[in-house]
């Protein structure tokens, strides 16, 4: 399509690499699928999702992590995974399927392969790292490296690019941060060697020079190779500033094309891509680097809107901004901002749910926002043959799903909302700290409705009368909190969920939260919270998690002691189970939640059986001792039921009727399976 560049000027500029040209400056990041783990099938599917994304305007793609050799692949062994691997070539096949289609979707999108050896965080018994020293999110100790087993690793790097310049690949990315093999030879905590590899700092960056040495040497001058070097790894005995950017110009010398940087390794205790992370927090690192360099060079990490993009080229912070879950949650991400739509965009929220805490898992990624990434060839919202009229009832997230994916395929449809906004649960999220990004969603789904001629209609409730002449009814009604039988619980000082998130102020300065679930711990965030939302102010941020921008100390973090501004409440957060707390939080963003409330004083206690509630406060049974918390409020987080009244009224009297999202099943609030859940109903309806 013709691209309109006058708004966003610096994202819109081709960049020249010399022997080959960008035609922009967004490059989609790289992101294990898990579509490389499923062989043939899986790559046909991984060429149907970058497709969409090169056709949606992207200058260049990285490819997910692909293994080198045996040793370095991501799954329990070969024989599970012989496809997310390049080391053979025979296996040149299925990657072509992949360059071929995004090729096909537009030949200017460039696409390169990410190389990636994941050393010590290899998910075998053949793990290798340079002294054998464990990873503690890990279970496996890895074994030494030799120094044959550091040369074969070399070879095996190059061997890798060269299969990739066959595959049609346009470059390689070879991955040298993050925790993985490259980066563990680079700091001292994990290179204990007393050979070439290890020591000084001159020997401990051999490796990465000599693998970027040999990869260029294989590929020849007219391949894209990345370097992503780590630069603030957030950990305090990461690399100093002064040997960031002298592994950063020996890589320039060695025939780097660019180099793009890392601010974490896997195992930081500093949350770097979290919604709880402000926007471009961390490109003012990069823009420090490139003024060292004169290659160009590419920054990441939570940037999510085309302003921001251009804010940070403009800066002079980078010249390639990647977004990798920006086009997960929207493949059209670039050609809407190149025409004026910025407000069509559907914006990531760095929620994670859906994407990495899914490969953390072992499952195949997708979005929370738009469910159909990744199944791109599975799931299509096909113009219908027969236009229907439907009802749907409820305006959270499922019905909003279902309500703009029916009518993007052209069904007439009556969205009705008994409050005064769209959003439903949503509206809880957005206001507490860290969760700004719900706002975005909101506002993208009250553009769709418009832009789909969606009927709504807000503080309307219906009844099953109301719903008889329409061929096609959803009921989307959502939750509502549970409420325990706990002895009190209608006391003047209980308050559930919702009041206490919509009205903080009427919550007291002892309080006790019952139930520590994923709105247990949003309450205590949202209670125990002054001053600006560290989301939204980087120095705010940077002060609450101890990083230290400005003068870069070892690994950004290194004697930085965190420094958090709490409000003057006193709170308990209680759970019955007698197990970790924060236990069922999502995988990549639970434990910075956790920590975010131990450093703000909030007393976490389980094991809790609950008694009774009255005005000296909460009486509780704790570790076989009886306790009263003195508190003046009680907010109960106690989990939800299903508000599906409506659904039995209206089921009973007809056919056709539909029951999604929290009405149909409330275990949790899950955003997740209700978008999802609507989204797949539209596509078959």
């Amino acid at each position: 399509m013709s691209q309109t560049t006058n708004k966003y000027p610096h994202t819109f500029e081709p960049l020249d690499l010399g022997f080959t040209q960008l035609k922009n400056r967004v490059l989609m990041g790289s992101m294990h699928t898990g579509l490389e783990d499923m062989g043939e099938a899986g790559y046909e599917k991984m060429a149907t999702y970058f497709a969409e994304r090169a056709a949606g305007g992207v200058g260049m793609i990285m490819t997910g992590g692909i293994a080198l050799n045996p040793e370095s692949i991501v799954a329990g062994s070969l024989e599970d995974c012989d496809s997310n691997i390049l080391y053979r070539e025979d296996q040149v096949g299925m990657h072509r399927l992949v360059t071929d289609a995004v090729k096909a979707a537009d030949p200017d999108c460039k696409i390169c392969m990410q190389i990636l050896h994941t050393g010590p965080l290899a998910g075998s018994q053949d793990a290798l790292s340079p002294s054998g020293i464990r990873s503690r999110i890990s279970p496996i100790t890895p074994r030494e490296m030799t120094e044959e087993d550091i040369e074969r690793t070399i070879a095996d790097f190059a061997n890798c690019a060269k299969l990739a310049q066959q595959a049609g690949y346009d470059g390689v990315e070879i991955i040298g941060s993050c925790g993985y093999l490259i980066s563990t030879f680079l700091v001292e905590k994990t290179n204990k060697r007393t050979d070439q590899w290890g020591g000084s700092y001159e020997n401990r960056m051999r490796l990465a020079i000599e693998v970027m040495k040999r990869v260029r040497e294989a590929v020849g001058d007219k391949f894209i190779v990345v370097y992503r070097i780590a630069a603030m790894e957030m950990m305090e005995d990461g690399s100093s500033w002064d040997e960031v950017v002298t592994l950063g110009k020996e890589i320039e010398k060695v025939g780097a094309t660019i180099i793009s940087t890392h601010f974490t390794w896997h195992e930081s205790r500093v949350p770097t891509i979290a919604t709880r992370v402000p926007r471009a927090a961390f490109a003012s690192v990069t823009g420090r680097l490139r003024k060292e360099l004169n290659i160009p060079m590419i920054t990441s990490n939570r940037i999510n809107t085309p302003e921001t993009a251009e804010d940070v080229l403009n800066k002079g912070w980078a010249d390639i901004v990647s977004m990798g879950r920006p086009m997960l949650a929207d493949p059209e991400f670039v050609n809407k901002a190149a025409s004026g739509r910025e407000d069509e965009i559907n914006t990531c929220i760095g929620c994670n749910q859906a994407c990495l805490d899914h490969t953390f898992q072992g499952k195949r990624v997708s979005c929370l926002v738009n469910p159909r990434a990744c199944y791109e060839s599975e799931i299509e919202l096909k113009p219908t043959d027969k236009v229907k009229q439907i009802a749907v009832v409820g305006a959270g997230p499922a019905g909003l799903s279902f309500a703009i994916s029916a009518a993007q395929r052209g069904h007439k449809v009556a969205l009705f909302e008994a409050s005064g906004e769209i959003g439903g649960h949503f509206n809880l999220a957005k206001v507490i700290p860290g969760k700004e990004e719900f706002h975005e969603t909101i506002r993208y789904y009250n553009r769709q409705i418009e832009l789909h001629n969606v009927d709504l209609r807000l503080n309307t409730r219906v009844n099953s009368e109301d719903l008889q002449d329409f061929d096609e009814v959803v009921i989307a009604t959502g939750i509502k909190p549970r409420i325990p039988a706990i002895d009190g619980i209608d006391h003047s000082n209980v308050f559930n969920y919702q009041e206490a998130i919509q009205h903080p102020e009427r919550i007291g300065k002892r309080v006790a939260i019952v139930g520590a679930g994923g709105i247990g711990f949003d309450v205590a965030e949202l209670l125990s919270h002054a001053g600006v939302s560290a989301s939204l102010d980087v120095n705010v941020f940077a002060r609450e998690w101890g990083i230290d921008f400005d003068n870069h100390p070892r690994g950004g973090v290194a004697g930085v002691t965190p420094q958090v501004e709490t409000s003057d409440r006193e709170l308990y957060l209680l759970q019955r189970k007698d197990t970790r707390l924060g236990k069922t939080l999502g995988t990549t963003t639970g434990w910075a939640h956790k920590i975010s409330l131990d450093r703000k004083g909030v007393n976490m206690m389980a094991g809790v059986q609950y008694d009774k509630i009255d005005d000296q406060g909460l009486h509780i049974l704790h570790q076989d001792e009886a306790k009263v918390l003195e508190v003046d409020s009680v907010v109960i987080c106690a989990g939800q039921e299903s508000d599906n009244e409506l659904y039995n009224a209206v089921n009973s009297q007809r056919d056709n009727v539909h029951l999604i999202g929290g009405a149909e099943l409330a275990t949790e609030i899950d955003a997740k399976r209700a978008i999802d859940q609507g989204f797949r109903l539209a596509a078959a309806i």
